[in-house]
């Protein structure tokens, strides 16, 4: 069903108790329409597919320079990854992308502009680390270079020269990663040794230490890139991801009142423009200067430019007419999306704030190799995010949510003792069930596919224009991403048509 720009978010429901898996989320009668102004076919300066923040961002900017936008969104919702539910004492959670970081300035400034206060993520107290089976308790580190995650070296429950090993192999990382162009990595100095090299073999070949090798799989599997194995991903693609995201800029520094999900709604009601949800972009045709795009909903929408607003595999769902070079084509074949859980374990309090820590839970155990704090200020409710990634996330899914649930809340009593086994609510989202998603954080490059398909990268096919988080060369994968990628590609369409 077609409807215009107005409508709400409503995953609300509050305290709940049992398992929400992504795919029964999504089925649920949780957008309304509150008017249906314009429908049917449109004839358009731009038509963007894909409604996610990248998405609504591209529109409004056009809008500002004088063009006509429609919107075309294969999800019954708006926002793509940004979406949020409520839990417990009205408090709102994201169920995707939720922080906000240092050198976040677009993202900062959106939400300033949309009237959405931020508050400080919590690191006081200490965060633990669990390594084989050892325990120990750190405050947080300041200087991400010279620490393990965060952790002092001198603090870590392992022999000196793994601590030296890990340190050694993450300053080599680290050197590797200033020699790659953020924007054309494919150009950087032994660009195709490192690209046809995995982040396994890399770190393999240089050492035996597995507390070495945990920096990488944290990397791979959490770490800003996210969701995917270090055999899946070439050393290249790593570092082109440092170079553009930083850990060191601390991405993880401010969450939103409110969560970050209420973004969407409040971007659309900026927009004039046709917004039509459950009308997937099946076919885009050119005829002369023109397009045409075919919609799921029967609807034909003719325009002069395309903005594609979707991660790299998404794309390929799409018939293009002429088709697309192979490159293009190539370059979305070999960028799949992570594998990813995100879970929310719900307490009335933060109480581990009482005694000392500030949630931030990092180790080798069999679920969970992260967790943090996403309370409020006033720890009311508490609330411990965590993720579960990689291989561990294809895993899981062959369990029942019992079992799901019993073993991310032993990694949690493991963490931070007994009382993290007694959720108030527990919420849990497999983005690889999300059809028009299929994974999370992101999308990420296989072995050899810089190099080989990399040019046609953020490189536009007559006036179709390629936006979305992953085309960003700055912070892809994250909120500022895409709202980067948003006003590129806006300055794009714009250079072409006027």
């Amino acid at each position: 069903m077609g409807i215009s720009r107005r409508f709400f978010l409503g995953a609300t429901t509050a305290g709940l108790t049992t398992t929400v898996v992504g795919s029964e989320l999504f089925t649920r009668t949780n957008v309304q329409a509150q008017s249906s102004e314009i429908s049917g076919n449109s004839s358009v300066d731009v038509v963007v597919i894909g409604a996610g923040i990248s998405g609504l961002i591209t529109a409004r900017e056009l809008e500002k320079q004088g063009y006509t936008t429609t919107i075309l969104e294969a999800r019954p919702r708006i926002g793509g990854r940004c979406v949020r539910q409520q839990t417990i004492q009205d408090w709102w959670l994201d169920l995707g992308g939720q922080w906000m970081g240092k050198t976040h300035h677009l993202f900062k400034s959106l939400a300033q502009e949309l009237g959405i206060e931020t508050f400080d993520s919590y690191y006081e107290g200490k965060s633990v680390l669990i390594w084989n089976g050892t325990k120990i308790a750190s405050p947080v580190a300041s200087d991400w270079f010279n620490s393990f995650l965060y952790i002092n070296y001198d603090d870590i429950p392992a022999p000196v020269n793994d601590r030296e090993a890990a340190l050694k192999l993450h300053r080599e990382f680290q050197q590797l990663v200033q020699t790659v162009d953020p924007e054309r990595p494919w150009l950087s100095p032994q660009a195709r040794n490192l690209d046809t090299q995995t982040i396994e073999s890399w770190m393999r070949n240089r050492t035996d230490s597995e507390l070495a090798h945990h920096i990488f799989k944290w990397y791979s599997r959490v770490g800003g890139s996210g969701g995917f194995e270090p055999g899946d991903s070439s050393i290249l693609h790593l570092a082109q991801t440092q170079k553009a995201s930083p850990q060191e800029e601390t991405p993880e520094q401010w969450l939103l009142y409110g969560a970050a999900g209420q973004m969407p709604q409040l971007l659309a009601n900026q927009i004039k423009g046709m917004i039509r949800t459950s009308a997937a972009a099946q076919a885009v045709i050119r005829e002369g200067e023109s397009y045409q795009v075919k919609a799921s909903d029967g609807t034909t929408h003719n325009c002069r430019s395309i903005v594609v607003a979707l991660p790299p595999p998404l794309r390929s769902r799409i018939i293009f007419e002429p088709a697309l070079p192979p490159q293009a084509s190539g370059l979305f074949q070999r960028s799949p999306m992570g594998s990813m859980y995100k879970v929310f374990a719900v307490y009335p309090t933060a109480w581990w704030r009482e005694q000392g820590f500030n949630g931030m839970g990092q180790g080798n155990l069999p679920t969970l190799e992260l967790t943090a704090d996403s309370s409020p200020p006033s720890g009311k409710p508490g609330v411990l995010a965590s993720f579960v990634a990689g291989d561990r996330a294809v895993n899981f899914a062959f369990q029942s949510p019992r079992e799901r649930r019993q073993a991310v809340l032993a990694d949690l009593v493991t963490y931070w003792g007994e009382q993290a086994g007694q959720p108030t609510d527990y919420i849990e989202i497999n983005w690889g069930e999300e059809p028009w998603t299929t994974g999370g954080f992101t999308s990420y490059m296989t072995p050899g596919a810089w190099t080989s398909f990399g040019s046609a990268w953020r490189e536009p096919v007559g006036r179709i224009v390629w936006a979305g988080t992953e085309s960003s060369p700055r912070w892809a994968g994250y909120y500022e991403g895409a709202i980067q990628s948003g006003i590129d590609a806006a300055k794009t369409v714009n250079s072409m048509l006027s």
